[in-house]
């Protein structure tokens, strides 16, 4: 795994692997670059037109895969957001603190990983990983999982993880 420095003393994010990011996804106009703010740290969307703050409930503020991916290889970005929107079909499940440091995956988060049986990567800390589905269910959160279907963005790293089944 690639990864890149932060100024946060001891945290590492993710080079995004573009070739592991699904062509499905690259089409749709809603990207946006981010920045890691903090120690935790927070990731902050930017567009990749206008450098400004982005919002992930304005869509003038997002650009095309090819812009956004432009604007992180100038280096001053952490990484790709894709933002979710009720205007498309997609679902964002983000599976929080689930992949241990040996790489090995939480039981309770394979479970879902395999029942979903969709587009999964490691988040952009690579602690925590990411499932995209085709489907709408309404934003909610509890314990370690987070289901977003609209005015949400997810960090996108193409670190695809493959589960097999039982």
């Amino acid at each position: 795994m690639y990864m890149r420095e932060l100024t946060a003393p001891n945290k590492r994010l993710l080079l995004v692997k573009v070739e592991g990011i699904p062509e499905e996804l690259r089409v749709r106009p809603q990207w946006v670059v981010w920045k890691a703010v903090g120690d935790k740290p927070d990731k902050v969307p930017y567009s990749a037109r206008t450098g400004r703050r982005a919002s992930s409930t304005d869509l003038l503020t997002w650009s095309t895969f090819q812009e956004a991916l432009e604007a992180y290889e100038n280096g001053e970005y952490a990484g790709l957001g894709f933002v979710f929107s009720s205007a498309d079909p997609y679902t964002g499940i983000d599976l929080d603190n689930c992949v241990g440091g040996d790489g090995e995956i939480a039981v309770w988060a394979l479970e879902i990983v395999r029942y979903f049986d969709s587009y999964t990567e490691l988040s952009a800390t690579g602690t925590g990983l990411h499932v995209i589905v085709r489907g709408e269910i309404p934003n909610r959160r509890k314990g370690e999982v987070e289901v977003y279907s609209s005015k949400r963005f997810f960090t996108v790293t193409g670190h695809v993880v493959e589960v097999s089944g039982d």
